[in-house]
């Protein structure tokens, strides 16, 4: 059994604002070490499953987060970026069997997370197919177009509810929960536990049973903080500008949407 895992630091238990995200951060390398603890706690609940195989995009920031030394044996890890559309899920492919999510956090526009955005945080909100996009549905789709399921999100509480309804088969663990600024934190060793015990759940049902379409068509709205932006990515083909702040393009290829987005945000 060979299983994906997409994993970011905003939506791991402990983090509590962007600024500690980052590598000036002194809160950073503390981050880094809890956002290897949930991937390694992920690992660990797919190899007592009997995976066979796990490679894992470092999908944060700088893509070099993951302390490689604390990932066990047999472990692949991807980091950094190759500028690939499918950018937080680079390196999965249809050879994949299940697909995990870990660390990741509720989108733009949404209350649950004082560290909610979708990508580069210039946009206040996106929507694809009318529906509040994270980065989590965007590249849990990506997986989908390899035919691949998603079965396992870690996250904010507002992100696992919110996205329970994509995937059927989707276990979620909520790690912490938000509002405004503030953070209500589980107890990391807690988290560790549960995420442990989902992530061998996760992979024990029916995977194939697990599968999603794809929409035939997509349609992609992003409103901009900045009217500059806006107005600058409006000159992308296929992107027409609504407004001062808000751009529109729809496409029938999933693919050709991950890729403007690349561009576009």
């Amino acid at each position: 059994m060979k299983v994906f895992i997409s994993a970011d630091i905003e939506g791991i238990s402990i983090t509590n604002s962007h600024e500690e995200c980052g590598p000036s951060s002194p809160k950073y390398a503390f981050n880094c070490q809890q956002m290897t603890r949930e991937v390694v706690a992920a690992c660990e609940g797919a190899l007592k499953a009997g995976a066979t195989e796990i490679v894992i995009k470092d999908a944060h920031g700088p893509g070099t987060n993951i302390d490689p030394t604390q990932l066990p044996a047999g472990v692949i890890l991807q980091r950094n970026w190759s500028g690939h559309p499918y950018s937080m899920a680079e390196g999965v492919d249809s050879t994949f069997d299940a697909a995990f999510f870990v660390g990741y956090h509720s989108a733009a526009g949404k209350p649950g997370n004082p560290l909610s955005h979708t990508m580069t945080g210039r946009a206040a909100w996106i929507k694809l197919n009318g529906r509040f996009c994270s980065e989590f549905m965007l590249y849990s789709w990506a997986c989908a177009l390899e035919g691949v399921p998603t079965v396992l999100l870690t996250g904010d509480k507002m992100l696992c509810e919110d996205e329970r309804e994509l995937h059927p088969s989707l276990v979620t663990v909520p790690v912490k929960d938000g509002r405004g600024s503030l953070t209500v934190v589980y107890t990391p060793v807690t988290v560790e536990q549960n995420i442990r015990a989902a992530a061998e759940r996760a992979v024990q049902q029916n995977l194939e049973a697990a599968k999603i379409t794809l929409p035939e068509h997509f349609k992609c709205e992003i409103f901009f903080k900045d009217q500059v932006h806006a107005h600058k990515v409006s000159y992308f083909p296929g992107v027409k500008k609504v407004g001062s702040n808000e751009v529109h393009f729809e496409s029938d290829s999933y693919y050709d949407v991950l890729n403007a987005l690349k561009w576009i945000l």
